[in-house]
């Protein structure tokens, strides 16, 4: 099953697997993670966001699998928050600059220790929850002050399936990303056409 994964996951350093197979949560910064970090605002102030729609499959597909998801974002977006909804994403922090006090109160909540979260950023606003969090992710075109103090970095850029990377590498380490493809790879049967 394992020979149909992408061999970027199976030739991963044992320790960052090791500290993927321990996480129980993903947190996501917004801009520049979920989005190209581009601010589109047209002449009547409406700010608008453009999403992956790889990375909402990759959210939707963790979370399916018992690992939930909650974002943290230093701002307030109606945008996002259709996103979230549209997502079935069950934590959304916004307007929160301090974000290592968001982290701590996203713990509490969901019982679990900063060892047991991954959480993905990608500029300086992201440093102290990235410096709390067990397995510390930024995206390819992340400020370089992050990659010194994280555990790995995505291939793909912020907004352009960077989180689906993440969300595979999780589902990679707790062994259930072979089935979900397998799954995929064998034809739904209609029950109409039976």
């Amino acid at each position: 099953m394992h020979d149909l994964i992408d061999p970027m996951y199976s030739q991963l350093d044992q320790e960052l697997l090791r500290k993927a197979r321990n996480i129980r949560l993903l947190g996501l910064d917004v801009d520049g993670v979920l989005t190209d970090g581009r601010l589109c605002i047209n002449d009547k102030g409406e700010e608008s966001k453009c999403f992956h729609v790889r990375d909402g499959h990759g959210i939707k597909t963790l979370i399916s699998a018992g690992i939930p998801v909650a974002l943290i974002s230093a701002r307030q977006s109606a945008a996002v928050a259709c996103r979230v909804r549209e997502l079935g994403i069950p934590h959304y922090l916004s307007a929160r600059s301090d974000k290592a006090t968001a982290l701590q109160e996203l713990m509490k909540t969901c019982g679990v220790r900063a060892d047991e979260v991954c959480y993905v950023g990608d500029d300086l606003l992201d440093l102290p929850i990235l410096r709390q969090a067990g397995l510390a992710i930024t995206v390819a075109d992340g400020h370089f002050s992050l990659k010194a103090c994280c555990h790995w970095q995505t291939h793909n850029r912020g907004g352009q399936g960077a989180v689906r990377e993440v969300c595979d590498l999780l589902l990679y380490a707790h062994d259930l990303l072979a089935a979900i493809v397998i799954e995929h790879l064998i034809p739904q049967q209609n029950p109409e056409s039976v």
